[in-house]
């Protein structure tokens, strides 16, 4: 039986957790693997609060490096979140030859080629997998059940604010700020919210399955980002009728060698597995060239599904497999495709004014800027002299969308702004 040390930096819900699991469940883990965890120290800076665990206080510190310097500690299990102390306390970790497991994505996703090489020249693993979608096992199922496949296609459901903001939307035909309030007072919302409603906490996840997958560290900016901040309920009603549901996804695609990567809220049509998931569940939809279509579901974050993912992690290394970081450094650069360059089909919600030319004179810019139109949905009610129409288009180049939007808002039949969402065939 071989017996493992760990020390934790972080003792916050997610921590708590993990201890949790291991008191709990260490004997089977020890059957299961031949290795008992235990805990060896915590470092926190409220080491006072009663986290609902059971610990021994002589466990406790409010001084991480002591936690990392120790002789006896062979694991440690980064929680402290952040990039900047966290970074620091985890290259020190992987400098001392300690492998570190972490759930910190804003880490993984902003200093990631920094850590990656820290870790291959000292041999310690860097483990993440609870830094994508919570208690789902993606980035090991990217590793190892995928690992004979070339990855063509990845889409995300990544930020459960977001998903449960979309879903009550959808469900109760409540307004965006209604539900952004009750998800802050619930607890599936932070304050302020904006990490997770403008895009940036699932385009930090997106940027390490893009990493994962094609084997060289995504800098945050290869991704074009666009949350939900703000969204209509009038969008949510036209996209129903439309046979679609709208949710916030990271959209990463191997195009003609080309990798395509955005995170934007988008159509997704009503019979795809992914209009399907609803709520604070995440839910990751990969194609591998000889696997085909896989999906990923579950709790994409919490304390016991975060906890589950950091316990796995902290098992694998403890069996020494090394981790990821050798995947992630497979090439030295990646192939973008600049985001102009990228072609969908979109959704464009417009409020004209109620004159006998004005679809026409939207039509005319679009087929100027190489933009056919799909279908044309107008609304009888009048808002005032507005008249509410929706066009769905065929697939054009982003930089002729970007064209055709600046002309449409300056035509004077066109009150207001107008709205504008990628609609996704999964094709």
């Amino acid at each position: 039986m071989k017996n493992v040390k760990i020390g934790i930096l972080g003792f916050g819900t997610v921590g708590a957790g993990v201890v949790e699991g291991i008191i709990n469940n260490g004997e089977l883990l020890a059957q299961r693997t031949d290795i008992l965890p235990s805990i060896g120290k915590i470092a926190d800076l409220d080491i006072e609060s009663d986290r609902g665990v059971n610990v021994d206080t002589s466990l406790l510190t409010t001084d991480a490096l002591s936690v990392i310097n120790d002789p006896e500690i062979d694991i440690i299990v980064e929680l402290i979140g952040g990039v900047t102390i966290a970074k620091k306390f985890v290259l020190l970790a992987l400098e001392a030859g300690k492998p570190v497991v972490t759930a910190n994505k804003a880490l993984i996703a902003e200093a990631g080629r920094e850590l990656f090489e820290a870790s291959a020249k000292s041999g310690a693993g860097l483990y993440f997998e609870a830094s994508v979608a919570g208690g789902i096992p993606v980035l090991r199922a990217l590793r190892d059940g995928l690992v004979g496949n070339q990855i063509q296609s990845m889409y995300g459901i990544l930020n459960g604010t977001c998903n449960y903001i979309l879903t009550r939307m959808e469900r109760e035909g409540l307004d965006f700020d209604t539900v952004l309030a009750d998800a802050q007072k619930l607890g599936y919302a932070e304050t302020p919210p904006d990490l997770d409603i403008d895009g940036d906490d699932t385009a930090h996840k997106a940027v390490v399955l893009a990493s994962l997958a094609y084997g060289a560290p995504v800098p945050m900016d290869a991704f074009t980002i666009e949350g939900i901040r703000g969204l209509s309920h009038r969008e949510i009603e036209y996209a129903d009728e439309l046979g679609y549901r709208i949710k916030l996804l990271a959209v990463i695609r191997n195009v003609d060698g080309q990798v395509e990567m955005r995170v934007e809220p988008a159509l997704v049509p009503k019979d795809h597995l992914l209009a399907s998931v609803h709520d604070s569940f995440n839910a990751v939809f990969i194609e591998g060239d000889v696997v085909g279509d896989t999906l990923y579901y579950g709790r994409g974050a919490g304390r016991a599904p975060t906890a589950s993912a950091v316990i796995g992690d902290i098992m694998e290394a403890a069996a020494g497999t090394g981790g990821s970081c050798k995947w992630l450094l497979q090439n030295k650069t990646l192939p973008v495709r600049g985001a102009d360059e990228i072609s969908v089909r979109c959704y464009l919600r417009l409020s004209l004014k109620d004159q006998p030319d004005a679809i026409a004179d939207v039509a005319h810019v679009l087929g100027k800027n190489n933009i056919s139109i799909g279908a044309v949905l107008q609304k009888e009610q009048n808002l005032g002299e507005q008249v509410p129409v929706v066009f769905l288009t065929h697939k054009a180049l982003e930089k002729d969308f970007v064209a055709a939007m600046k002309e449409i808002t300056e035509l004077t039949v066109v009150d207001g702004k107008p709205v504008r969402m990628a609609i996704e065939d999964f094709e």
